[in-house]
């Protein structure tokens, strides 16, 4: 009997085919059947992994095809799909045999009319909206006069040049330009990332920090001022810390960032004149002020002079307002040398009569008395020493009293813990002692469990229960069709190993099958 045996024969004419051979059939007809589609219908599902890659559904009322645009294809897109949305998807029909299911790689997709476009927006700025974000009570004044204007739009349109050509005629102004798209995928990272930088300058540094932002883009399709209904961009002017006018678009273009900005202008160069007023206006009103000043003072000074003129008629004579006083200071004048004599006289008198009751005796008894109370208060005050003294030194023996059973206390408890330290050490030198001797038979035991477990599980001890290592060519065969291509045949069993031959010779029409033959 042969060691190997052909497998039944097909039972018709119809070929065989792998798994793989037929899923690369499948995905030769799909892909040139449908080479590039345009497929419209309704985002469902949409997955955006770390990749960058994107995975979403298109679906109707009946079907689902699932739908990848790789991460290069997701960079040029200029609308993005979001779940919800109709588009239109361009792109190519393909299979994925890991999953056996077939999908659209989508190249573009485009909204399926302005009217989807604009139902999207009106939901998005309904959902800022109703976080707050267009509140009134958000918006900044504008300042009258900035010093600094930072403009955000792209360097090589004609925004920028008609902003500075308005601004130069209007008053001129230091203006940082931050070069950004404004159209394309990269638009609305570029723009909010353009806000916060601006934002984030402090002031004082070598750069100045802008008093008033413009963001600028000249008109265009409602797909082409997408990236400024964006919902980052809208965060970002929301939260600038510095005023900032939006001028996008022409004055019938509206964007989100209109809403959220502190100030709409209907073009770039409406913005530039909302930014500063016109030198030459405020230099002729400063010049009208200035001469509706000295009108005003030269009327002023007139006023008051002839006010005080008349003032002056209702008041009396110099001489007749001084004639009073003047004869009441003579008067008070004739009346002081004899006052103060009088003054003399009597403070004398006073003095004379308290002068009397001062004798040496009643001084000489003041000071007896005031040296007897000195003395009893300091005998006072040596018996108060003593007594405090005394306490103290029954206080203090009291301490020592109880030093002593302290003192012994803590000296046994030391001896105590020290002899229990000694024990510890000892019996912990002794588990020292032994632990090599544990690790050492612990490990000898270990190795002699590993040393049978390779024993047992080794393909020699397979061979002891009736099993063969079959090699050709001498390498191992495990297939019929290996062993069919080697040379030369070699059988090991449990005790040795038996050459059985090599590759058998072609059979002849109607011949039987060769005996002793392993084929």
């Amino acid at each position: 009997m042969d060691l190997f045996e052909d497998g039944p024969a097909p039972a018709g004419n119809q070929p065989e085919y792998t798994v793989s051979e037929l899923s690369g059939a499948v995905k030769r007809v799909i892909e040139g059947e449908f080479g590039l589609v345009r497929v419209r219908g309704e985002v469902g599902r949409v997955s955006r992994p770390a990749s960058g890659h994107l995975y979403f559904d298109l679906k109707d009322d009946r079907s689902v095809i699932a739908a990848v645009s790789w991460k290069g294809q997701v960079a040029r897109m200029q609308v993005r799909p979001e779940e919800g949305m109709e588009v239109v998807a361009t792109g190519r029909m393909t299979t994925f045999p890991g999953q056996s299911k077939y999908q659209l790689i989508v190249e573009d997709v485009a909204p399926a009319g302005a009217g989807a476009l604009m139902a999207m927006l009106e939901k998005r700025r309904a959902a800022l909206a109703a976080e707050g974000l267009f509140d009134a009570e958000r918006k900044k004044p504008i300042p009258y006069l900035p010093g600094v204007i930072g403009v955000v739009t792209s360097p090589s349109g004609a925004v920028i040049r008609d902003i500075l050509h308005r601004l130069r005629d209007r008053f001129p102004r230091h203006v940082l330009i931050w070069p950004v798209a404004v159209q394309g995928q990269a638009c609305a990272p570029e723009v909010a990332a353009a806000i916060r930088g601006f934002n984030a300058i402090e002031p004082g540094g070598a750069v100045p920090r802008p008093d008033l932002i413009i963001v600028a883009r000249g008109g265009g399709s409602l797909e082409d001022l997408w990236g400024f209904n964006e919902e980052i961009v809208v965060r970002a002017a929301a939260a600038s810390r510095i005023p900032l006018i939006s001028a996008v678009g022409h004055e019938t273009d509206t964007t989100l960032i209109d809403f959220a900005a502190d100030r709409r202008a209907p073009t770039p160069t409406a913005a530039a004149e909302m930014a500063v007023p016109v030198r030459m206006e405020l230099l002729a009103q400063v010049d009208g002020f200035g001469a509706r000043a000295m009108r005003a003072v030269v009327a002023g000074v007139g006023l008051r002079g002839q006010r005080l003129r008349d003032l002056g008629r209702a008041l009396p004579r110099a001489d007749a307002l001084t004639q009073g006083p003047a004869q009441r200071l003579d008067l008070w004048a004739g009346r002081l040398g004899s006052g103060l004599g009088m003054a003399a006289a009597r403070k004398r008198r006073v003095f004379e009569a308290r002068a009397g009751l001062v004798r040496p005796e009643l001084l000489l008894g003041l000071v007896a008395h005031r040296r007897r109370d000195l003395g009893e208060r300091g005998l006072r005050l040596d018996a108060m020493a003593e007594r405090r003294r005394e306490r103290l030194e029954a206080r203090l023996a009291a301490l020592a009293g109880r030093l002593a059973p302290s003192l012994a206390r803590i000296v046994g408890d030391a001896e105590r813990k020290v002899r229990d330290g000694r024990d510890k050490l000892a019996a912990l030198a002794e588990r020292l002692d032994a632990a090599p001797e544990a690790r050492l038979a612990e490990a000898r035991q270990r190795m002699e469990a590993l040393d049978r477990m390779r024993a047992t599980l080794g393909y020699a001890e397979t061979l002891k229960r009736g099993f063969a290592v079959v090699r050709g060519d001498g390498a191992v065969v495990t297939s019929k069709a290996a062993a069919e291509r080697a040379a030369a045949i070699e059988i090991e069993f449990a005790d040795g190993r038996v050459a059985v031959g090599g590759r058998p010779r072609p059979k002849k029409p109607g011949e039987g099958p060769e005996q002793g033959s392993l084929f």
